[in-house]
């Protein structure tokens, strides 16, 4: 009975919700302090010195790279675990995880410890003066690997119990502290490695909180540390997938900005990158959701596949609730909004590629449901071929479309890209959903009709035409949210809440 309650307690709609919102903080607080300290630290350090530390935090970010997909591995297998009522398992699964991610993490360290110094005095143009000071620098860089690569461990097994308000307030809080412990350094020291040092002892803390945590969640890691060779391939056959498309990722999201650069120039790259820098970070909505998603969906298909698909259909069209209104804002106002942040000449030139990338943000973010439900039903290799195949065919597209219409031929190149991807992953989500009401006509149509009425947000009204678009648009969501989108229980729930709310206002 224990554990029945513990299935329906980690996949109850309250608890996604609530843990979505923890993902959304723990992504965002550390955004707000990065944007405070950044102009004090260009200050205390100099250029120079904040450019290599600016590549400490590159590093630090992408040394996860070398868990080789464990961490999710290890989510998965513990979320089918607990799905299936065999939880004495885990501890052994567990045990495993983190002594493959040790070794993977030692080897590594090592690794990047060997070619620090032709990074330093060979791939980076590093001021001579700065290079002994640098180098010490990533020599400290490369004894955290193994503790930021466990870590990721440890923050796998406790996200398959569903445990984001440990995990986020501890992401939030090492966030803001790798951006302003920094700031407590300056007085005293105008050196890289102390300020390093302090992060590489932040990560050390980390690593240990994290383990004590996983220690109180799951018990039976304090009493029984077995490894057992069973778990090995399952762990690498699935990490290895992610890993993959871990290494491939990167190119599709930021080799745009290098065609930009090589075929037009640095200027247009600022045209660029500016307005993809702020709409993509609408993304964090979806990959907060997803982060949740990736357990619940693994512990229920287990047990009840009619949850799942009942979590698959609401998690779209929460998205689409969400996110519309904001890409229809984004997308119509674009060149107001960038000249009051910007000045006119930046709009201008960049406003058309806000717009597109707006509409392909949109349809990325609904992609991310059907990607992750793939994963945690064990089949990581069908993004990841996908993405080996778009890779080729998408710098093509790139190419041809950056020297037909510049800038904007990019942002539709990835457009396009973005597309295709979210309409073949939902095709191969279809198949191991077979009940998902998701691709159902009327949906269909609702979803057609909407990125038609983002199309035709990018004509180029008089701002009283575009007031005037809004409003009709808006009156035509709110009806078609309400009568078409919302399960008759949703309108109730709302309807209920909305009584409360008035309810308590009258007693004001």
């Amino acid at each position: 009975m224990k554990t029945e309650n513990a299935f329906y307690h980690l996949t109850r709609d309250s608890v996604i919700a609530q843990n979505t919102i923890f993902n959304l903080i723990g992504r965002g607080i550390p955004l707000v302090a990065a944007l405070f300290s950044m102009p004090l630290l260009i200050s205390g350090l100099g250029t120079e010195r904040f450019g290599i530390l600016a590549i400490a935090w590159m590093f630090i970010g992408y040394f996860n790279l070398f868990d080789f997909g464990i961490g999710l591995a290890l989510t998965k297998l513990v979320a089918e675990k607990l799905g299936s009522r065999r939880e004495a398992e885990i501890s052994s699964i567990s045990w495993t995880s983190l002594l493959l991610i040790a070794i993977l993490g030692i080897f590594g360290g090592l690794i990047f410890a060997l070619i620090s110094p032709w990074v330093v005095y060979n791939l980076l143009k590093i001021p001579t003066w700065l290079q002994p000071e640098t180098l010490k620098t990533f020599y400290l860089l490369a004894c955290t690997i193994p503790f930021v690569i466990s870590t990721s461990a440890l923050r796998g097994l406790l996200i398959a119990y569903q445990r984001f308000g440990f995990i986020n307030v501890f992401r939030s809080t090492l966030g803001i502290l790798t951006y302003i412990s920094p700031l407590f350094i300056l007085p005293f020291y105008k050196n890289l490695v102390p300020v390093v040092s302090v992060l590489a002892l932040l990560r050390l803390l980390t690593w240990l909180s994290y383990l004590l945590f996983c220690l109180k969640t799951v018990p039976g890691l304090r009493t029984s540390l077995k490894v057992k060779k069973k778990f090995i391939r399952p762990l690498l056959g699935f990490g290895s997938w992610i890993a993959l498309n871990n290494i491939i990722d990167p190119f599709l999201v930021y080799f745009d900005r290098f065609m930009i650069g090589a075929l037009l120039s640095m200027t247009a790259v600022a045209y660029y990158v500016t307005p993809y820098e702020v709409v993509t970070k609408l993304l964090i909505i979806s990959g907060s959701l997803s982060m949740v998603l990736f357990p619940a969906f693994a512990t229920t298909f287990c047990q009840n596949t009619h949850r799942t698909v009942d979590l698959y259909d609401k998690s779209i069209r929460f998205i689409f609730l969400i996110l519309f209104p904001v890409i229809l804002i984004t997308i119509s106002l674009s060149q107001q909004a960038l000249s009051l942040w910007l000045g006119n000449d930046f709009a201008i030139n960049s406003f058309n590629v806000l717009q597109w990338l707006a509409f392909a943000v949109f349809l990325n973010s609904f992609a991310y449901i059907p990607s992750i439900l793939l994963q945690s039903l064990g089949r990581p290799d069908i993004p990841t071929k996908l993405h080996i195949i778009e890779l080729p065919i998408y710098l093509i597209i790139l190419w041809v479309m950056i020297h037909i219409l510049n800038i904007t031929g990019a942002s539709i190149a990835w457009t396009i890209r973005v597309f295709l991807d979210m309409l073949i992953l939902f095709i191969f989500a279809k198949k191991k959903l077979p009940d998902s009401v998701l691709l159902a006509q009327k949906k269909i149509l609702i979803f057609s009709i909407s990125l038609l009425v983002l199309l035709i947000a990018m004509i180029p009204f008089t701002i009283t035409g575009k007031i005037v678009f809004l409003i009709l648009v808006f009156n035509a969501y709110f009806l078609i949210a309400w009568f078409m989108i919302l399960l008759p229980k949703e309108r109730n729930y709302l309807l209920n809440k909305m009584k409360n709310i008035s309810l308590k206002l009258r007693f004001i």
